[in-house]
């Protein structure tokens, strides 16, 4: 079955940077948007960036405002790894931050994703 597994969590200062992993298993990936989530205690889950097919092997990007200009999020040369590279991290990026698929393209909603990992946590020092 499809799985969506998250590591590369942890615990960092304030201006520190981190790098999310996603693995996803069990189906083929290259055509899903891949979207990172997170979502901080005691507040909904948000959006923070998204891959898309663009054309050929090439793929676009989306991000929500929190996220542009200090995250990148990427995939792997095998299509099923998706990527999220945090930098100039906050306080406020405290959060579990969950990887996710979804058949619909370019989709920032978490309501067309149908597939998701079970997170891993930052925790962004100040």
């Amino acid at each position: 079955q499809v799985q969506l597994v998250e590591s590369g969590g942890g615990l960092v200062q304030a201006g520190g940077s981190l790098r999310l992993s996603c693995a996803a298993s069990g189906g083929t990936f290259s055509r899903y948007t891949m979207g990172w989530f997170r979502q901080a205690p005691g507040k909904e889950r948000e959006f923070v960036a998204g891959t898309r097919w663009s054309s050929g092997s090439t793929y676009a990007a989306d991000y929500a405002d929190s996220a542009k200009g200090r995250f990148t999020i990427s995939r792997g040369n095998d299509k099923n790894m998706v990527y999220l590279q945090m930098s100039s991290l906050k306080p406020e990026d405290t959060a579990v931050y969950y990887c996710a698929a979804s058949p619909v393209y370019g989709s920032g909603l978490e309501k067309d994703y149908n597939y998701w990992g079970q997170g891993t946590q930052v925790t962004v020092s100040s």
